[in-house]
């Protein structure tokens, strides 16, 4: 069913760089979160799920609360999403994902990561269409029929389901990803997911050595230096 689940492995780690500043991309996201859908994850899925990724990636509860109140008192930064998308070092495919409060200078500042590293921005659209946009949960278990039959009768569209090394990967659109994940909680009790995120997953990888390799540790480098960006993905692998 699907792409070999290795490339899927590799494409669902982001790069080790975009933990940089976690707690402040982290602290962000949430406020843009709450803010736009309310301070209460009873009646915020999004922010009930990005707070439970929050502290899985033991960003303090300091950080997550400041972001909250924040949101609470109405006022602040006005930070917008922004995607940007083209080609790197090698002729890889990359999506970079954005918060800003001034599109000018974010686009200013993520062009210049991409000329500086003989790489070409591109338009929206020109590689987002070789990348899923999936809904992505791993837990761990073995029962890879009774999780597909409980997606199904939730009428969660599955990409695809693999079971190995007793770990269960769930992809689905994007759009099922609260719908995908409340079916499992019910038919499985408490879980305790490993992954529980929406990425750009690639339909084709490359690799790339050589000076283009050098020349892609220091995009991603200059990227996650950003303190706009959000999340990087792309189709490199080792």
């Amino acid at each position: 069913m699907g792409r070999a689940y290795q490339n899927r492995k590799v494409a669902m780690a982001k790069t080790a760089a975009t933990k940089t500043k976690i707690y402040s991309k982290y602290g962000r996201e949430i406020y843009v979160c709450a803010k736009a859908g309310g301070v209460d994850p009873a009646g915020n899925l999004a922010l009930r799920g990005l707070m439970d990724r929050a502290k899985k990636d033991q960003v303090p509860a300091h950080v997550i609360d400041k972001a909250l109140e924040k949101a609470k008192g109405g006022g602040g930064e006005d930070f917008s999403p922004a995607r940007y998308e083209g080609f790197g070092p090698g002729n890889c495919m990359v999506i970079v994902d954005c918060l800003t409060d001034n599109p000018n200078r974010t686009f200013g500042d993520v062009r210049l990561c991409f000329t500086k590293t003989k790489s070409k921005i591109g338009t929206q659209g020109s590689v987002s269409h070789m990348f899923d946009h999936s809904a992505i949960l791993v837990f761990a278990g073995d029962d890879e029929e009774g999780a597909l039959e409980a997606l199904m009768m939730a009428e969660v569209d599955v990409s695809d389901i693999e079971c190995e090394d007793g770990k269960i990967s769930v992809f689905a659109p994007h759009t099922d990803f609260f719908k995908a994940k409340q079916a499992l909680v019910d038919h499985f009790g408490d879980i305790d997911f490993d992954v529980e995120e929406i990425q750009f997953i690639p339909q084709t990888t490359t690799q790339i050595g050589g000076e283009d390799s050098e020349q892609f540790e220091k995009f991603l480098d200059m990227l996650n230096d950003l303190d706009d960006v959000q999340n990087v993905y792309h189709n490199v692998v080792d």
